[in-house]
């Protein structure tokens, strides 16, 4: 049974900001250090910043030819069950790094010299130039290494989803970064038949095809060889029967055979290939119809139909709030994530109901900032399930949170407003008054872009929300 039904969610793959596992058997998902550092949520910037705080400790140590404090920072490098991740079938092993392969890691990578050269400087670079280091031993690692983010993640999704924690359960070690250390807390955990688990959000995981040795090698140095011979005009140069010149992976792969060894070689000798490969290669979220086998269309219509369901009025305004998390992590995913709800800051002062980190790289989300100067690393949802209109009020207090750190934009979700224009208005005022931009969605909204919706094509929810938001902000 996945996390869901274990916990009577009612909620699909793709209403869940998590990967929604089994906690008896592997998904063959990975946490990949080189997609979390192209990330712009600001989740996925901690928890990157935190894998380059062990791994500059781990270079560090090398290099200042202290290699048994290096040795000891691969201790705690342990089988991470947790997450149900990984390689494994059936009952989850924890196959990646294991007590016996630390030892092998670490002694790969000090025999490689990759550090010392400075040729590895990121843990992902390991894949490309260690010996014996796949997709599986990385995502371990950085499981490991950013355990005490999941765990901040896990507590986040289960307050969020009213799914019970266990309190004064010992963590398993974690890297921190603010002390350079490995630690342990006790701390409230999820723990299922004895099991602590751990909850990866779904936009960060990936199958790990991107940053490979593979890839790499094939599209990176492979080309670069064969624009090197056909300058250099050297035997390996053919001709078509047009006159035109050039020269097949075949033939260089027979000269030059794809080995880790070849790679480091390759890459000291020419280190702009390499910061080509990195800057070129990007990794995109992925879809819901990639975790599992969902009928979108079923879900839609479900979702409709269970919205429709909902009386308005304080009695049901739970079932709404909770019906809402799942419809916005549907349509706004994956540039809206790590849905949570906010606490109050001040003693008496409502907290807003919901946050999202903005991860957009493109598309309405993204262009706020970098074009329109509005800041918003989170957005703010207020989900009001009133049978009245929805007035100042309800604006006040969304836009008495906003600040220039937190964001200046967000969401009021409600039932109808019979008087949408002048509620507009309203949010027209606010915006040219410096107090932010606040965005009206009614029941017809949701259901219009729930409709529309398509897993792999954002553009009809992106045209909403464009024209909603013109609307706002252009007199």
């Amino acid at each position: 049974m996945k996390i869901s039904e274990i916990f009577g969610l009612n909620m699909s793959q793709a209403e869940l900001d998590f990967v929604d596992i089994d906690p008896t058997e592997d998904l063959p998902l990975f946490l990949d250090p080189f997609f979390l550092s192209k990330r712009n949520d600001n989740w996925s910037i901690e928890a990157s910043l935190t894998l380059k705080s062990f791994f500059q400790n781990v270079i560090d140590a090398i290099r200042n030819g202290n290699e048994d404090e290096a040795k000891e920072l691969f201790d705690h490098l342990h089988e991470p069950n947790s997450t149900c991740l990984g390689m494994s079938r059936g009952n989850p092993q924890g196959k990646g790094v294991g007590f016996e392969d630390t030892d092998k890691i670490y002694d790969s990578l000090l025999s490689s010299r990759a550090i010392q050269t400075g040729l590895i400087q990121d843990i992902e670079d390991n894949i490309l130039f260690v010996e014996n280091f796949g997709k599986d031993k990385l995502s371990d690692m950085t499981t490991n290494i950013i355990t005490k983010h999941l765990i901040e993640y896990t507590q986040t999704q289960c307050n969020l989803l009213n799914i019970p924690l266990t309190s004064g359960i010992a963590s398993e070690y974690f890297w921190n970064r603010d002390d350079d250390e490995w630690q342990t807390e006790h701390t409230d955990m999820l723990v299922i038949e004895g099991k602590k688990i751990l909850l990866v959000p779904k936009g960060i995981v990936s199958f790990s095809k991107a940053y490979t040795p593979d890839t790499y090698y094939n599209r990176f140095v492979l080309e670069y060889l064969q624009n090197e011979h056909l300058r250099m005009r050297t035997a390996l140069v053919e001709r078509r029967r047009n006159g035109t010149r050039f020269v097949t992976k075949k033939r260089l792969k027979e000269d030059y055979p794809q080995t880790k060894s070849f790679l480091r070689t390759f890459t000291q000798d020419h280190p702009e290939v390499l910061e080509q490969f990195k800057h070129q290669t990007n990794i995109d979220s992925l879809s819901n119809s990639e975790f599992s086998d969902i009928n979108i269309r079923e879900i839609i219509r479900g979702l409709i139909r269970h919205l429709q369901g909902i009386p308005s009025g304080s009695a049901n305004a739970t079932d709404y709030h909770r019906m809402m998390i799942g419809i916005l992590g549907l349509l706004f995913y994956p540039n809206l994530i790590n849905p949570k709800k906010e606490r109050e800051i001040h003693s008496g002062r409502k907290r807003i109901d919901i946050t999202f980190d903005n991860a957009a790289k493109e598309g309405i989300f993204y262009r706020l900032p970098q074009n329109q100067r509005i800041p918003c690393p989170y957005i703010f949802v207020e989900c009001k399930n009133y049978s009245s209109d929805v007035a100042n009020p309800e604006l006040d207090q969304i836009a008495g949170r906003f600040s220039i750190h937190r964001g200046q934009v967000g969401f009021i979700v409600c039932r109808n407003i019979d008087n949408f224009a002048l509620f507009l208005d309203r949010c027209k005022d606010t915006f040219r008054d410096g107090r932010g931009l606040i965005i009206p969605l009614i029941d017809e909204d949701i259901i219009t872009l729930l409709q529309n919706y398509n897993d792999n094509n954002s553009d009809f929810i992106e045209k909403f929300l464009s024209d909603r938001i013109r609307d706002i902000t252009i007199n």
